[in-house]
């Protein structure tokens, strides 16, 4: 190829194709006096004109009449002539005297000699452009507005180090700063010295970075050093590109809040302290009257006895009965305080219910009396369950003797029991229904609460329901009631399933016969329980040797030769599990036995003792029974063991 054609232009008409094509531009030329001499599409398009309706025509025709009459196509096409460039934005017309706004550029066209040929003008319309330019400073200004309008919250803008780059007059209402004084600034400035030893600030941006947000309350400094509470929510920013350029921050001043919520809980606690003192004078009353019933039975029986000593066998032995049924009572009072609280100590047994309420029918029946009908409904087959037998009947009796005060005038009452599966698992369902005069249902939502009663001031110590209630819940059950005036009540019990095995009996107190020559260390602070202690190991034909406390114990231990000991837990010093825990560190081999009427701190679960733990009150049966355990587990303690 030669070096003219390599030089070679390419036509005229080229061009032409190429500027015919533009359609988002108008692309056209102007004569010297400023005439329209080419014309394409993208001018077409957006001002209306074909180009036979505008070539010839002065280019001031697309100017508003005020820029006509104040000359300004003339200024342009001056400008451009001397400039060589004009450009500006303004308002021009469309064909349909439609107003928009453009970007003009005019540049001057010289041929090779210099001289003016004409004018090249690119228009562009821009008025959406600027009409989304407006909306959008318009937005941002109305939001500035607003942010700077709110004045309860701290609202402003940190960068990626924490660096306050903002700040609206909430913020300075609050915080106390003016504007000024924070820009540039750590936010930490507003965080109490603790906060900022511990890391705080750094910990709230890391979390708003990693969760997307941190929020919390907490104590925040104003400027004069005044502590105030806050409500602060910090959430990340980040542009268009997806990187992190900032946090925003919105502090709330939570002060009166909080000062609210203290006082309510104040006023609640108040209010708790004065119920717990009502409660406890309920109780009081009602305990009162029941132990006084007791005593005077007690007390009488026993004057009676003083003062009879000639009285014959049966009748003291009458006396004597109904003393150790007051007993019996005074004990079951005290069972249901503590079933209440769940401070009881259960001893569970895995039984059939069904089989334990059969036997019990007969007694409850005894117990209603003859205007009541006592229904058992009790299912075969029944699922084992691990509760403790002595809380079952407690439990029972409080249930039907609820029902027959709810039948004054007689009635039915029916016990039944049923297989039942619970969201918890399976169970034993135990019910009582009675047909009585039914609960209101206002109160029937509080008859579970401790000492809550519908009887008379000093009539029940309002523990029925709520011992009923606690040993389920002990038992890893539940307890629920339903009732409707003049259709009767339901209470119902569900204790659950277990997958133990049933034990063999254990032998009767008959058989409980102990190695003869036994001698006992018997501990414990109270000095009457310690007398009958003794009387009753006596009468098992045990030698017994006394101790008050724990200290003595240990030294009796050095100059007798005892076979088991036998010692209360709760003592002033040394408890009995101190004792007990002591003595198998140089006497291995010694049987120990303690008793406990249970105490919270010196309790201990069954499936966790290292001793066993004889139940107060305890009868000579079971001391027989749990001496004659210990010594059989343990033969070289024997009184008749070999020597080795």
């Amino acid at each position: 190829m030669s070096t003219a054609d390599t030089n070679k232009q390419p036509p005229a008409e080229t061009f032409q194709l190429l500027v015919d094509a533009v359609t988002d531009y108008a692309l056209y030329m102007l004569d010297p006096e400023g005439r329209v001499i080419t014309w394409n599409a993208g001018a077409r398009r957006f001002k209306g004109y074909e180009a036979d309706e505008i070539i010839g025509q002065h280019f001031s025709k697309f100017f508003l009449p005020d820029d006509q009459r104040s000359g300004l196509p003339a200024r342009i096409l001056k400008t451009a002539a001397e400039q060589k460039r004009f450009e500006m934005e303004g308002w021009r017309l469309r064909k349909d005297g439609e107003r928009f706004l453009a970007h003009v550029i005019v540049d001057a066209i010289h041929d090779e000699n210099g001289s003016l040929m004409g004018f090249a003008k690119i228009t562009r319309d821009i008025t959406e452009k600027r009409r989304l330019e407006q909306a959008t400073y318009d937005s941002a200004l109305q939001l500035k507005m607003l942010v700077e309008g709110v004045r309860d919250h701290a609202i402003y803008m940190l960068d990626p180090h924490g660096r306050i780059t903002s700040w609206n007059s909430g913020a300075q209402a609050i915080k106390g700063y003016e504007e000024r004084e924070v820009l540039g600034q750590h936010f930490s400035l507003f965080y109490t010295e603790e906060d900022r030893g511990r890391g705080a600030p750094d910990i709230a941006l890391k979390t708003a970075l990693r969760d997307g947000k941190f929020e919390a309350e907490a104590q925040r400094v104003r400027k004069d050093g005044s502590p105030f509470w806050a409500h602060v929510v910090i959430d990340p920013i980040y542009n268009e590109a997806g990187e992190h350029v900032g946090f925003a921050k919105i502090t709330r001043d939570v002060s009166e809040k909080k000062q609210a919520e203290q006082e309510l809980r104040h006023t609640q606690e108040a209010l708790l302290q004065s119920q717990k003192l009502q409660a406890l004078g309920e109780l009081a009353g009602g305990i009162a009257h029941d132990f006084n019933n007791l005593m005077t039975v007690m007390r009488g029986s026993a004057d009676f006895l003083l003062n009879q000593p000639d009285l014959p066998l049966e009748k003291r032995n009458r006396y004597l009965s109904v003393m150790l049924e007051t007993a019996e009572r005074a004990t079951s009072l005290t069972s249901q305080l503590l079933a209440f609280a769940r401070r009881q100590p259960l001893e569970p047994e895995v039984m059939d219910l069904s089989v334990r309420l059969d036997a019990m029918g007969e007694m409850l029946q005894r117990t209603l009396g003859s205007v009541y009908d006592l229904q058992l409904d009790l299912a075969p087959a029944l699922w084992p369950v691990e509760i403790d037998p002595t809380g079952l009947e407690a439990a029972l009796l409080n249930a039907v003797l609820n029902a027959r005060d709810a039948m004054p005038d007689g009635g039915r009452i029916t016990i039944s029991t049923a297989n039942a599966t619970r969201e918890q698992g399976d169970g034993v369902l135990l019910s009582i229904q009675d047909t009585g005069e039914g609960i209101p249902a206002e109160t029937l939502e509080r008859v579970f609460e401790p000492f809550f009663t519908t009887k008379p001031t000093g009539k029940g110590t309002g523990l029925g329901l709520s011992q009923i209630h606690g040993y389920a819940v002990q038992s890893g059950g539940s307890a629920r009631i339903e009732s409707e005036v003049g259709k009767g009540t339901l209470v119902e019990l569900w204790l659950p399933r277990t997958e133990k095995q049933r034990q063999n009996e254990q032998a009767s107190a008959g058989d409980a016969v102990l190695p003869k020559g036994l001698r006992v260390l018997l501990v414990e602070d109270s000095e009457h329980v310690r007398y009958f202690a003794r009387q009753l190991l006596e009468d098992l034909g045990c030698e017994v040797v006394e101790a008050s406390e724990g200290h003595e114990a240990l030294r009796l231990i050095g100059e007798y030769e005892v076979h088991l000991i036998f010692s209360d837990i709760v003592m002033p010093g040394m408890s009995g599990l101190e004792l007990a825990t002591q003595i198998k560190e140089s006497r291995s081999e010694l049987p120990i036995l303690l008793a406990s009427g249970y105490s919270s701190k010196q309790f201990i679960p069954i499936n966790e003792r290292k001793f066993p733990i004889l139940r107060k009150p305890y009868k000579l049966e079971t001391l027989a029974a749990g001496i004659k355990q210990l010594v059989n587990a343990s033969p070289s303690s024997r009184p008749d063991a070999e020597p080795t």
